[in-house]
């Protein structure tokens, strides 16, 4: 099993030096690692069957949390088994081409001298961290891996958050300038997004709440408090996402209140209009009738005077409508 875990599905494995920095290989070195020398962290990818066959059978975890670490779909929560740590997070989707709601899972297995993290997609909080411990100014110890990954997350998420408000504030300016038809599909687009993110921040912000109470010898007071400061951070995003989320309801109902009111003005109108041809109608269709004793049928004036007296009560409805300020 290990054979294959070396040539498909290791993203990565690393030897943490508990000094910030670590080193990488791609043999089965990592193996002989003892955890008096540091941590070892393994990076993989679930969806390759070495993967799955490794962690259920070789990897030593207990096959719950296997099965967790496998698990296609996931929402974020936290669990303290034996004095571990079984962690499922969220980020913002960052790679090329893709969604930011269509946040990207991450699993973590966390021991006080072992790592096991795995993965479908590339999360670049995963690769600010490698980039760290490559410049020797990583995570010192499994707890202050652990700090070091929320930070990076809820950082990561600032900037879509950022964007959101940067989003909802042009359109409300579009808004004074442009039709309604134009903006609809947008204001749409972006409620439909928020809804997506916020149906994961709000489990990972519950997760996020639990985690500094775990029960874990190796995590220290300093680094509960960094993770509570990361909590709150995250509390502050969802604030703010909630409050683009009503200011996008907001321009959401003054675009439909400007759709009925104008819908409203034209129904007025055509109102109006039927007011003033409806006597005129009645009066044309009773003097077309095609019988003998229409007045004025047989004068020569006849149908001049006709509509001599269409357009004076024409003008006296108008005048009539003015008096009572229909328009």
């Amino acid at each position: 099993m290990t054979e294959g875990l070396e040539t498909r599905g290791l993203i990565h494995a690393c030897l943490i030096n508990r000094k910030g920095g670590a080193k990488f290989v791609t043999d089965s070195s990592w193996q002989k690692w003892k955890k008096k020398d540091g941590i070892v962290w393994l990076h993989l990818d679930y969806t390759v069957d070495e993967v799955k066959n490794w962690l259920m059978y070789d990897s030593g975890v207990v096959l719950p949390v296997a099965h967790a670490m496998i698990e296609a779909s996931s929402r974020p929560r936290v669990s303290s088994i034996d004095n571990n740590l079984l962690l499922i997070l969220r980020g913002v989707n960052h790679n090329p081409g893709a969604e930011p709601e269509d946040m990207v899972a991450l699993r973590l297995w966390l021991e006080e001298s072992r790592i096991i993290t795995t993965r479908k997609r590339d999360l670049l909080s995963v690769n600010d961290i490698i980039t760290k411990l490559a410049i020797g100014k990583g995570p010192v110890s499994t707890a202050d891996f652990l700090a070091h990954l929320c930070e990076h997350m809820i950082l990561r998420m600032g900037d879509t958050i950022d964007d959101t408000e940067e989003q909802i504030a042009m359109i409300e300016s579009r808004l004074l300038l442009e039709s309604e038809k134009e903006l609809r599909s947008e204001i749409s687009e972006l409620r439909r997004q928020i809804i997506a993110i916020r149906r994961y921040l709000a489990p990972q912000r519950e997760a996020l709440h639990k985690l500094p109470n775990e029960k874990c010898s190796w995590i220290n007071d300093s680094i509960r408090l960094r993770l509570r400061e990361a909590t709150d951070r995250l509390i502050h995003h969802i604030e703010d996402l909630d409050a683009v989320r009503e200011r996008a309801a907001i321009v959401q109902e003054e675009i439909n209140s400007r759709t009925t009111e104008q819908v409203n003005q034209r129904m007025y109108m055509l109102s109006l209009f039927t007011v003033i041809f409806l006597p005129l109608t009645f009066m044309t269709g009773l003097f077309g009738v095609n019988l003998g004793g229409i007045p004025g049928g047989n004068h020569s004036m006849g149908f001049t005077t006709f509509c001599i007296i269409l357009c004076g009560l024409g003008i006296f409805e108008l005048a009539v409508l003015r008096q009572k300020k229909w328009f």
